[in-house]
């Protein structure tokens, strides 16, 4: 059996379920919504619930607990040290969890917390923590509580960054954790029924007020939420544009791996990929920047030192040690304003992006990792950018 990609939404009698309900999750919508991970013929041994004890991964623990028990369970909390009172809170997801029939472990996040982008750091250490739980138990699926709503806050930060149709397909129902499977069940599903169902059934529940901090970006954007959907862009609406999106993702992706392997004329162990040049000059601009992406990516991942952009760093905290293509700006900016010209006039040209040095020239484009700086040489010198 594969991962279930999208389970379909039923109400308590198994019918169809509007999608601007907000009653609780019944029976057979639990039964629907994770049976395909969990229940009886699920295809992972064991699985890991991530349980903060906020009211999604609350409802996530209950509604898990009422299945017929498919695999053996265990709930984890991490507990970031970030407040006090963050034990506390961790040790009363084991009460509930107790009651519940299900086994409980805390992961603490221990050491030095970073000033800046702490979310970010928070967010790859609970990742790591539960990845090493699920291997140190046998578990090949973690799965969280992440919802629509939680989907379409994330399209409006990533929209705010700037980010492509890679970035604004949002989360995927299933994606990769270093070697496990990290699943999202409830992502069809709005925090209002999470919370009802929480309600409804008795589960106590906690608020993390980092949820209302206005110094966290996401947090202004959810207050900006209702002001949004007064006009229209509601949070089911975000989330149907992410799935159009990661379904035209999907597509746009293979068909760039498969023109990167069309291109491909030379690749070496070492980092070093080199591309057809008039072929690729010749294929639409959107398919340009996608190839080179995954160029660059393919060559930070086989290269002996990795990652040596900004963008990169701290990419070792992040499940598979992963690396992404470069932003979408920086590409933009480097491959259509002066490689792609280049290419097509058959001048030479060499520019670096996010670690990597794209040099056109004698009808190719190698890619390979950026060389080290000298000491004392200002980075970007004559024809880098």
């Amino acid at each position: 059996m594969s991962d279930p990609g999208g389970p379909a939404r039923f109400d308590r009698t198994g019918r169809d379920a509007p999608a601007d309900s907000t009653g609780p999750i019944g029976p057979a919508e639990g039964a629907a919504l994770l049976g395909p991970w969990i229940g009886p013929g699920a295809r992972h041994a064991s699985a890991i619930l991530a349980v903060s004890g906020g009211p999604d991964s609350t409802a996530l623990m209950g509604c898990a607990a009422l299945l017929p028990r498919g695999v053996p369970l265990v709930v984890a909390t991490v507990d970031h040290g970030l407040r006090p009172g963050s034990a506390a809170e961790a040790d009363s997801v084991a009460g509930l969890a107790a009651r519940l029939g299900l086994s409980h472990r805390t992961l603490a996040w221990t050491g030095p917390k970073p000033a800046a982008r702490l979310q970010e750091a928070a967010r790859a250490a609970r990742y790591r923590l539960l990845a090493e739980l699920a291997r140190e138990v046998g578990a090949g699926l973690v799965l969280t509580a992440h919802t629509l709503d939680d989907q379409a806050e994330t399209v409006l930060m990533r929209l705010c960054a700037g980010s492509g149709p890679a970035g604004l397909a949002g989360m995927a129902p299933s994606r990769a954790l270093d070697g496990l499977t990290l699943g999202r069940p409830f992502l069809s599903v709005p925090k209002a029924r999470l919370v009802a169902t929480c309600e409804a059934r008795g589960w106590p529940f906690l608020r993390d007020p980092s949820n209302t901090d206005p110094r966290f970006g996401r947090a202004r954007l959810r207050g900006l939420l209702p002001l949004l959907a007064a006009e229209g862009l509601t949070a089911p609406r975000l989330a149907r544009l992410a799935g159009r999106l990661r379904r035209d993702e999907a597509a746009l992706a293979a068909a760039a791996e498969t023109a990167l392997r069309d291109l491909l004329r030379e690749s070496g162990g070492e980092g070093r990929l080199v591309l057809d040049g008039p072929g690729l000059a010749a294929l639409p601009e959107a398919m340009v920047l996608r190839v080179v992406g995954l160029a660059a990516a393919a060559v930070l991942r086989t290269a002996p030192v990795l990652r040596t952009a900004p963008e990169h760093r701290g990419a070792d905290l992040l499940p598979d040690a992963a690396v992404y293509p470069p932003r979408l700006e920086r590409l933009e900016r480097v491959v259509l304003g002066k490689v792609l010209p280049a290419l097509r006039d058959g001048a030479p040209c060499r520019r670096t992006v996010a670690g990597v040095l794209l040099a056109a020239g004698r009808g190719r484009l190698t890619v390979t990792p950026e060389p080290p700086r000298r000491a004392g040489r200002p980075r970007g010198g004559p024809g880098t950018g």
